[in-house]
């Protein structure tokens, strides 16, 4: 009955949705329509509606995937930016997802950027966010991470959603400083999250990708990966996003630090600051003003410094993000090299069905 459910809901969303986004959406600020499709999902799941969610979206055993020691019931998972505060991450849940990743969580709550700072560009199938890191500190947040978990475990059983914690460096805080503000995130967080990531990559925060030089990256993340496992008794899988900007020759870079390190995953990519080869009108683009472009037009450029680090990397896990729209996009991903795939501007323009629809292309492959 579940299967019937789900295989009319994947059928029919494809061609309904964008009509909704069209009525609904488009002529609405894009910060402001993130927070009204959010509230449904989570409203869905105060109401017990996604129940029924749950069950026809749950993914095939099959698609189990073993990935830093632990077991996604998908390769397909739901990147950071979507859920910076860990507001509604077990009502995701319901919607099919292998993985959800929470933040960027900062040392300190902080408020972001000045609005509006988060813009749609249609005929490109893209974002631009400049955003700023807005979510309510590790403190706050840290709390409802460990009801998650619980709320999880509870509804799927073993086979749950991973939940992946992503952090990053707080505005006010200098770069010298930048260690000792990721690890405060650490020390609050790490309990609670089945893996960390440090985000050095956004474009949004002043001077944050400095921290990408192997000369500072490579303390950072020893210092994160060891406070993690002291605080919590356990190995704490640790992953690192990096930008697409990265020339060839810095990505093999990371990729020698990461197998130096021993750490357990690779994020590619986070947003870019180009804007080649859009379609929007130049005008447009550039009343939008500065922030990271995600969605379709950084799938060339994500893809190929997965096939880069596929070459180099010995054991880590890769994560594959960016310009990822259709379940065609994750298989070509996996092809390519990577162990696990994210989404998130698609989830956008595709509808709360978008995971459903992925699951059930890989369920076929």
């Amino acid at each position: 009955m579940t299967n019937l459910i789900a295989s009319r809901v994947v059928g029919q969303t494809p061609s309904l949705y964008p009509r909704v986004f069209d009525t609904v959406f488009a002529g609405m600020d894009a910060e402001r329509a993130h927070e009204i499709g959010f509230g449904a999902i989570r409203a869905a799941e105060k109401t017990g509606a996604s129940r029924l969610l749950r069950a026809a979206f749950q993914p095939d055993k099959k698609l189990r995937t073993q990935a830093m020691g632990m077991t996604f019931p998908s390769p397909f998972g739901l990147a950071a930016g979507f859920d910076k505060a860990g507001i509604g991450t077990s009502a995701l849940a319901e919607l099919g997802f292998g993985h959800i990743e929470v933040g960027t969580i900062t040392g300190q709550e902080q408020p972001g950027n000045p609005q509006p700072r988060l813009f749609r560009l249609p005929p490109d199938r893209a974002l631009i966010n400049r955003m700023g890191f807005n979510n309510h500190g590790a403190q706050r947040i840290a709390p409802r991470l460990a009801h998650t978990r619980k709320i999880l475990t509870r509804r799927f059983g073993q086979h749950r959603p991973i939940l992946g914690v992503n952090i990053g460096k707080t505005k006010t805080v200098a770069l010298d400083d930048a260690v000792e503000d990721y690890l405060m995130s650490t020390k609050l967080l790490a309990r609670h999250a089945d893996y960390l990531v440090v985000n050095v990559s956004s474009p949004n925060t002043p001077g944050l990708r400095q921290l990408q030089a192997i000369a500072s990256l490579s303390p950072l993340l020893d210092a994160v990966s060891k406070t993690a496992d002291s605080m919590t008794g356990r190995h704490v899988p640790l992953a690192v996003k990096i930008a697409p900007d990265l020339v060839d020759d810095d990505v093999v870079a990371v990729a020698d630090m990461v197998t130096e390190l021993g750490l357990d995953a690779v994020i590619a990519t986070n947003t870019t600051i180009s804007r080649d080869g859009l379609s929007t009108a130049a005008s447009d683009v550039e009343s939008m003003g500065e922030g990271g472009l995600s969605g379709a037009p950084l799938a060339d450029r994500s893809l190929a410094v997965l096939e880069l680090l596929a070459r180099h990397l010995e054991h880590a896990s890769i994560i594959s993000v960016g310009g990822v729209t259709t379940g065609e996009d994750v298989v070509q991903r996996l092809e390519a090299g990577a162990t696990l795939v994210q989404g998130y501007t698609a989830f956008l323009y595709e509808g709360p069905f978008w995971a459903g629809r992925i699951n059930a292309t890989l369920e076929q492959r």
